[in-house]
């Protein structure tokens, strides 16, 4: 038969793609006994490129839950397929983080729907300093919402009742400054 060939080189075109998603392993790494297919799988690499790689949730991630790698999974977008943009790609982009809105098995993470982990939550008590040149004022307050390391938050002097904006710095006190 003439149309054989093709055929199975269709064939194996389809069950090499099937193996890239399925295993998410990347097609010229697939071993083969056949050196025929061997050549073929060496040839269907160098001729297509091998497609994204995006994680995905292995299961229902909820809103406030910080995201693990444990409910991770690694997957290899189908060559020619490509990720939308906005899309989370890398471990260390969402190790740690949290999630805004529920992240489903099987579907891309939108870098809007995670965020850091709060460093303070609303509520809390904290240090806020201000300080100016060699002039350093310390004082407690309590935070009127949550923030990560950057974020500008309210806070309320405890002492004074006086609401002031400052920064949340990474060991978790509030710097504010002169306004």
């Amino acid at each position: 038969m003439m149309s054989t060939p093709g055929l199975l080189s269709a064939f194996r075109r389809t069950a090499l793609v099937l193996a890239l998603v399925a295993g998410g392993m990347p097609a010229f790494a697939q071993e083969s006994t056949n050196q025929s297919a061997d050549q073929s799988a060496t040839q269907i690499a160098s001729n297509q490129p091998v497609g994204d790689v995006v994680l995905i949730p292995n299961r229902v991630i909820y809103p406030g839950q910080t995201i693990e790698l444990a409910a991770l999974k690694q997957v290899t977008l189908i060559a020619g397929k490509h990720k939308p943009d906005g899309v989370v790609t890398r471990a260390e982009e969402l190790d740690g983080k949290v999630a805004k809105r529920t992240l489903l098995p099987g579907r891309y993470i939108p870098s809007t729907a995670i965020r850091e982990a709060w460093l303070v939550e609303q509520g809390a008590s904290v240090q806020v300093f201000f300080i100016a040149g060699g002039l350093t004022i310390s004082a407690t307050a309590v935070t009127l919402q949550p923030g990560a390391a950057g974020d500008l938050v309210k806070v309320r002097n405890v002492d004074s009742g006086k609401i002031l904006s400052g920064t949340v710095m990474t060991d978790g006190t509030i710097q504010v400054s002169a306004s």
